[in-house]
């Protein structure tokens, strides 16, 4: 019997954009251009979600209310990033921290204006707004001094 050759496989990048619905939380990003930073709040169990959500997680309530956060929080624990994914090649490294606020949420997000060497668990920082350099709001922790 005659064996027959595997085909030769070829690779080649693909990009994919997904369009993301965003209307029932666009107060979060019309927020974050004004300097403020929301969680939404369900009315039914009281649940607050970061990243703010349309319809709770707990009880499957679409009933949810805007609050706006203090951004008041101490590090749970961080890591230095130095070997960055393709999109982030064009930075610097960078450190992300996971923080509890005081209102009881925890948010992921980049920590900025400390030394890596000067990071600690405990560490109180700010959670705020800010735009990136290509025009995308978004926020980060600064250190509380």
């Amino acid at each position: 019997m005659e064996k027959i050759p595997p085909p030769t496989l070829r690779s080649r990048p693909i990009t994919l954009t997904y369009d993301i619905p965003t209307s029932k939380i666009q107060k979060f990003w019309d927020g974050i251009k004004e300097g403020k930073i929301f969680v939404t709040k369900c009315r039914n169990c009281g649940k607050l979600n970061f990243p703010p959500v349309a319809d709770c997680p707990a009880c499957l309530s679409s009933d949810m209310e805007w609050v706006k956060l203090s951004g008041d929080g101490e590090i749970e624990t961080f890591t230095h990033i130095p070997v960055k994914p393709p999109t982030f090649q064009s930075y610097d490294d960078y450190t992300i921290a996971i923080a509890r606020l005081k209102e009881g949420v925890r948010v992921l997000a980049w920590l900025t204006g400390v030394k890596l060497t000067d990071t600690k668990v405990g560490m109180k920082v700010k959670l705020v707004a800010k735009t990136t350099p290509e025009g995308t709001p978004t926020y980060e922790f600064v250190p509380i001094k």
